[in-house]
């Protein structure tokens, strides 16, 4: 990964340029919230927003995208299809129902939210079938493990573009990390900062006064440096004017594998192997 600056982006492996840092809405609240915190990343400089239909908030977020200055052609947009609409008809219909709520008639990548068991494959297919289609740009899946992607391989047409998981300095995942890298898979970052709680790591803040940056800048610049396309949560105009200040600063290779030796495998979000959701 070339990291220059807010406009940076990565190649996913059909020739789809993908901005390699972004804003998350997951638990923003639909209404002037979203709306409010999408306006503020566009303002910003951001070109790649990351919503999902679960989230509740897609609407707000096509709202602050019809009503903003930069041209939709402009903005990565990215959703996801929830569980309870996993399969093949089902996953059209829901495809169908996110870009009415979005006011698009296309998406920038489509991921399966989570794998869930018996469905997966089928609403892979589905996906296929969207991208064949030409309405989307790039398709994905989001929290799958090794043994997830080896099985979707068995009758996938089309390998994913991009896995977004759970990663932060508690949770690498190198292995996995290096899978995808080795398929061609995007690795993307959901709760980089894991949900507030990096912000007590004391190596994370002695190196944040080491590199005269925050926490969470330190975090997402180590991301950045991983590999690792990062979306940071936020509603403040200031911390997403923050999050996006990475580029006066780089972290030393010894220092990178001083973080990535945080990692204790231990999640803040639910187990892709074990969910019932």
């Amino acid at each position: 990964m070339d990291i220059t600056n807010l406009n940076g982006t990565v190649w996913l492996s059909n020739g789809v340029e993908m901005p390699y840092l972004g804003l998350g809405v997951f638990k923003t609240k639909e209404g002037k919230e979203v709306v409010d915190a999408v306006t503020y990343a566009l303002d910003a400089g951001y070109r790649h927003i990351d919503t999902a239909a679960v989230y509740g908030n897609e609407e707000g977020v096509g709202v602050a995208i019809a009503q903003h200055a930069v041209d939709r052609k402009d903005i990565f947009l990215t959703t996801k299809v929830w569980n309870a609409d996993q399969g093949y008809d089902s996953t059209l219909k829901a495809f169908d129902a996110s870009l009415g709520r979005l006011k698009t008639d296309y998406l920038d990548l489509y991921l399966v939210h989570w794998p869930v068991k018996g469905k997966y494959k089928e609403t892979w297919r589905a996906l296929e079938q969207l991208y064949a289609d030409g309405r989307i740009k790039a398709i994905g899946v989001s929290n799958f493990l090794q043994h997830h992607l080896e099985d979707l391989f068995q009758t996938a047409k089309v390998t994913p573009m991009v896995n977004q998981l759970e990663f932060h300095p508690y949770l690498v995942q190198q292995r996995l990390l290096d899978f995808c890298q080795q398929h061609q898979i995007q690795f993307e970052a959901w709760s980089p900062l894991m949900q507030g709680k990096a912000f007590e790591v004391p190596l994370l803040q002695e190196l944040a006064v080491k590199y005269n940056v925050s926490v969470a800048q330190l975090i997402l610049r180590w991301d950045l440096q991983k590999g690792v396309v990062t979306i940071p949560k936020s509603v403040r105009r200031d911390r997403i004017i923050s999050n996006a200040d990475l580029f006066n600063f780089s972290i030393s290779e010894e220092d990178v594998q001083k973080i990535a030796a945080l990692d204790r495998g231990q999640r803040v979000g639910p187990d892709p192997d074990n969910f019932n959701f």
